[in-house]
């Protein structure tokens, strides 16, 4: 079987004109590497994900509603065509992207989007055929949206994962007001779907048949989902979620199974820090695979299987936005074995975590509005 494509390397100027001082391991028994921080591209406006194309192109999301790409040379296209409208506020606007697996096909993409409606917005997902001369999206369609439309701009979760079955997993946040939904199987609001690629539901999901449960629904009890990836050996989905005041999660996510969100949580409410729910752990909640707390905010999500960095083979990184580092955390098995924090000091919201087909690290930067890709220094 032929290779993946590489993308073309940069100019070594832009290594010496752009990295940011290398990140040290913070702790020596997780194995870190050094690594320095080598900008790829500027000028985006709050960048939301990436994706990698067969020609070395990224194609990347910008929360107020655009897609561009970015060619190897770091130079942005203008403006993609076709894009729906989308409802940018606070955490709202254009946000997952994803290459449908046969891709080179097809030349079909799928994203994530806040939708307005009569009622507010909700989180929807279409498919488009993507044409990279024209820089134009045809044929898009909607293939799922929430059928809860709420006033509010946060928790819209909105990370898309295709699974080795070509199944396609949506996350989907609570929308801040409607945490208490997260726990009813008759709504959207705080879970994880699972559809075909056409947007029909698969008769393996778990809920296929319980009568008041929406068919759709993998899993349920999450806030606000906003990373999500594939467990290179099982194949099983892993998330990460935002807690309130602490309680961010890492997760395993299991057919048919309950996350606690908002009975059973770390986190603390906001203004008067008091528990929320009834504890931090239950029999009939999966527990997290790790938390923060306090809160890193967590964003994009990836698992590690290339060589450029032989210490982190079998980690899985996380970005953060409050805490603008990207932290790793080496795995034996599904357990957690600790964490080394990257880039800590920077001040970059790290919005995005993918390995791209080059095996190292690329991520999106929204406090600058650029991607950056993680050299060994």
């Amino acid at each position: 079987m032929p290779r993946p494509p590489l993308l073309p390397a940069l100019a070594v100027a832009l290594s010496a004109a752009f990295a940011l001082p290398a990140a040290h391991a913070q702790n020596p028994a997780t194995g870190g590497q050094a690594i320095k921080a080598v900008e790829v591209a500027r000028g985006l406006e709050n960048p939301w994900a990436l994706a990698f194309l067969p020609d070395g192109r990224l194609l990347v999301t910008e929360r107020p509603g655009r897609m561009r790409l970015v060619g190897a040379d770091g130079k942005l296209s203008a403006p993609i065509a076709g894009v729906p409208e989308v409802y940018a506020r606070g955490q709202g606007g254009l946000l997952d992207v994803v290459l449908s697996p046969d891709f080179a096909r097809d030349s079909t993409i799928f994203f994530s989007y806040a939708q307005p409606g009569a009622q507010g917005a909700r989180t929807a997902v279409a498919r488009a055929r993507l044409d990279t001369q024209a820089l134009r999206l045809s044929e898009v369609k909607v293939i799922f949206a929430q059928r809860d439309q709420l006033s509010g701009a946060n928790h819209w979760g909105s990370r898309l994962v295709f699974g080795r079955d070509g199944r396609l997993f949506v996350t989907l946040g609570d929308r801040y007001s409607g945490r208490d939904k997260a726990q009813d199987l008759g709504s959207h609001l705080g879970k994880i779907v699972r559809i075909e690629a056409d947007g029909s539901v698969p008769q393996d999901n778990p809920f296929v048949g319980r009568q008041g449960a929406l068919p759709e629904i993998w899993s349920y009890g999450h806030r606000n989902v906003q990373g999500a990836a594939l467990h290179p050996v099982s194949g099983e989905l892993w998330i990460n979620e935002h807690g309130p005041q602490g309680g961010d999660e890492l997760n395993r996510v299991l057919p048919g199974k309950n996350y606690g969100w908002p009975v059973i949580t770390y986190g603390r409410e906001y203004v008067t820090g008091s528990r929320i729910g009834e504890g931090t752990s239950r029999a009939d909640v999966e527990p997290p695979q790790h938390q923060w707390t306090p809160s890193i905010a967590p964003s994009g999500l990836a698992f590690y299987t290339g060589d450029v960095y032989p210490a982190w083979k079998g980690s899985v990184f996380s970005g953060a936005l409050k805490f603008a580092l990207i932290s790793r955390m080496p795995l034996d098995g599904n357990t957690v074995q600790g964490e080394e924090r990257l880039l800590q000091g920077e001040g970059k919201r790290i919005r995005d975590v993918r390995q791209g087909p080059d095996g190292k690290l690329w991520v999106l930067d929204d406090s600058d509005g650029r991607v950056l890709r993680l050299d060994p220094a």
